[in-house]
């Protein structure tokens, strides 16, 4: 036996005086009701209501069950609407996990205005290049970078695509040559990143259709930052992001190589643990993270 259900259900009986009323209003039917009263009244071990063909009356075991019933019920709803309220609301505390270079390179430029915007919010943001297990960590969002989510319980939200392509610096380039064709990468002195699916192969994509280089990177690093700063000091070549690419090839720090030819392309995933988790200071946060990555588009 529900018992708000059948608390609600006796409140609505006394109300309206009649079991066909408040069926009606409650939608089933009056047998319904008399078998719940009938089960509450066994439960209680006493009689609540008592009725006649004419008429329906209180016992005061039946008043003293409407008072406290109603103020339970009462109490109930002031809670789910404070609750409905807090959902609404930007405030509390907001857990986010990221990758280290993507919550360097696109998060933390966009935080401190976030935070002032929202000075009642709480935040935590928690940097690891590994996938973490987000309902065991606590996050109520994690941000994904992969060619595809596998099925999960979690629920992903595409947000962006990511652009992987491969990069050197000019003084590299200089000493080692300039490949002109996919195949010419293995001839070169290869920095990889350590969690890539294609740490040991890239699969390519351009103007010859598609191809495969097989790869045994002499350098391997679990972090794209790093990565990158071996790229530009001039320690081989490797791919990288456009987002942690982008103002190191603006600088001329670093440039494309084979620039016709591209890696899969990732999309950028907010994860949460259910539709539930999308409330207001997730959504707040996914909001301003979007804005951030139309900058980089």
């Amino acid at each position: 036996m529900d018992k708000l259900s059948v608390m609600n259900a006796y409140c609505r009986i006394v109300e309206r005086g009649s079991f066909a009323r408040a069926a009606d209003d409650l939608g089933v039917s009056a047998a319904l009701l008399s078998r719940e009263l009938k089960l509450l009244e066994e439960s209680l071990g006493c009689e609540l209501l008592t009725r006649t063909t004419r008429s329906m009356s209180l016992t005061d075991a039946g008043r003293l069950y409407y008072e406290e019933a109603q103020n339970i019920l009462d109490a109930v709803n002031r809670s789910e609407d404070r609750i409905r309220e807090a959902v609404g609301a930007v405030r509390g505390h907001l857990r986010v996990n990221a990758s280290s270079s993507f919550g360097q390179m696109v998060i933390a430029p966009f935080l401190p205005r976030f935070l002032e915007q929202y000075p009642d919010l709480r935040f935590t943001l928690s940097l690891d290049d590994r996938v973490v297990d987000m309902v065991e960590g606590g996050f109520d969002v994690s941000i994904r970078i992969r060619v595809a989510m596998p099925d999960s319980a979690l629920v992903a939200r595409r947000i962006g695509t990511a652009r992987q392509r491969i990069f050197a610096s000019p003084a590299y380039l200089a000493r080692a040559g300039t490949p002109e064709v996919p195949d010419d990468i293995q001839h070169h002195r290869i920095v990889g990143f350590l969690l890539a699916d294609h740490l040991t192969g890239w699969n390519l994509s351009g103007p010859g259709g598609e191809q495969t280089i097989p790869l045994d990177p002499e350098v391997k690093v679990g972090n794209s930052l790093v990565l990158r700063d071996l790229l530009i000091a001039g320690h081989g070549i490797g791919t990288l992001p456009d987002f942690v690419s982008d103002a190191a090839e603006a600088r001329g720090d670093l440039v494309r190589v084979l620039p016709e030819w591209e890696l899969p392309a990732p999309e950028i995933f907010a994860v949460t643990a259910s539709r539930l988790g999308m409330d207001a200071r997730v959504t707040a946060f996914i909001d301003h993270l979007c804005t951030a990555l139309q900058r980089h588009s």
